[in-house]
């Protein structure tokens, strides 16, 4: 069926409904109705330009993620039937932040990629020759899991075990298959424990951090933790907003016009950005933002980006064969 001979059928059935609890002499709707009504409202809801109409999903491997569409770029984000990105920079306090916002349909969507052919491999690559292996609509560096791959860490990458050996002195984040994060401070095995209940939930793991939100309460960032927690330094970070909603958020330093950022001060702004949860990930030379092809930060380019074994990435799940449908 026709798109728009689909839309004309949705309106005729919604006024339908509308018209209902007129025609019907109780005053108000009978069950079957309201039954009815609660399932097209839903399908309803596929009209609305935030929504999506169908759900596709991506393989829990590393297949590459659907070819974005060109077409659906804008200087300010991407957006789809499955994916929507919106970026900003936001400068305060002698600070350049560079900020995407990502609602996905499917948590397929969220996904990783790897330099290498298999997760054992010590191979590196540019994030933006990741971003493009994978197809990927937006991209930022991962934790460099092949950095010391004799340390004691706990990483997943789609589905595939790499290391579990719990670290007392990092953090942990877990995806989980519902495109949902778990931060476990110290690698708390407790609380592992209660929230994980199988590896069939761990889609993706990082040992890094510190954890900077969990469970909607802002951390204190341990001053003893490593990587320069004090200082001011590029950062980078992932957070979870709500359901198949995110944020990426890159703090620019080590330039004139940005110094940099504490752990505690990214923490604070992950949460005033609305994060449930949020992680800090690998910083300085490493923290990378790629999108369409291009960097979204200052002073970035193929000549002096870091070469890593992972990237975080999001995916669109429509097919090019429907563009221009």
């Amino acid at each position: 069926m026709k798109k728009s001979t689909r839309i004309l059928l949705y309106a005729l059935t919604a006024l339908m409904l509308l018209a209902l609890p007129f025609l019907i002499p109780s005053g108000s709707m009978l069950s079957d109705y309201q039954d009815q009504w609660m399932e097209w409202t839903w399908d309803l809801e596929g009209l609305l330009p935030t929504a999506y109409a169908e759900t596709a999903t991506l393989p829990i491997d590393f297949t590459p993620g659907m070819t974005p569409n060109p077409d659906a770029y804008t200087e300010d984000g991407y957006q789809d039937d499955s994916i929507a990105v919106s970026l900003e920079t936001v400068e305060e306090e002698g600070v350049v932040w560079r900020i995407a916002r990502i609602s996905i349909a499917d948590a397929s969507q969220l996904r990783t990629g790897i330099a290498g052919s298999k997760v054992t491999s010590s191979k590196t690559s540019l994030v933006s020759s990741m971003a493009q292996k994978y197809n990927a609509v937006i991209a930022i560096s991962g934790d460099y899991f092949a950095n010391d791959p004799a340390k004691t860490s706990f990483e997943y990458r789609m589905g595939q075990k790499i290391r579990s050996k719990s670290n007392k002195k990092k953090d942990i984040l877990i995806i989980d298959q519902n495109g949902d994060f778990h931060t476990f401070v110290k690698s708390d095995p407790d609380k592992m424990a209660a929230e994980i209940k199988s590896d069939e939930m761990i889609v993706n793991a990082f040992t890094f951090g510190p954890a900077l939100v969990s469970e909607g309460n802002l951390l204190t960032c341990d001053t003893g933790y490593g990587y320069n927690p004090t200082g001011k330094e590029p950062r980078m970070a992932i957070g979870q907003t709500g359901p198949l909603s995110y944020v990426l958020v890159l703090a620019e330093g080590r330039n004139k016009d940005s110094e940099g950022v504490t752990h505690q001060e990214l923490a604070d702004f992950m949460f005033d950005l609305g994060c449930i949860e949020a992680f800090n990930l690998d910083g300085g030379n490493t923290a990378t933002m790629v999108f369409n092809g291009g960097y979204y930060q200052t002073g970035r380019s193929s000549t002096n980006e870091r070469a890593q074994s992972d990237c975080i990435y999001f995916a669109t799940t429509v097919d090019p064969a429907t563009w221009s449908k």
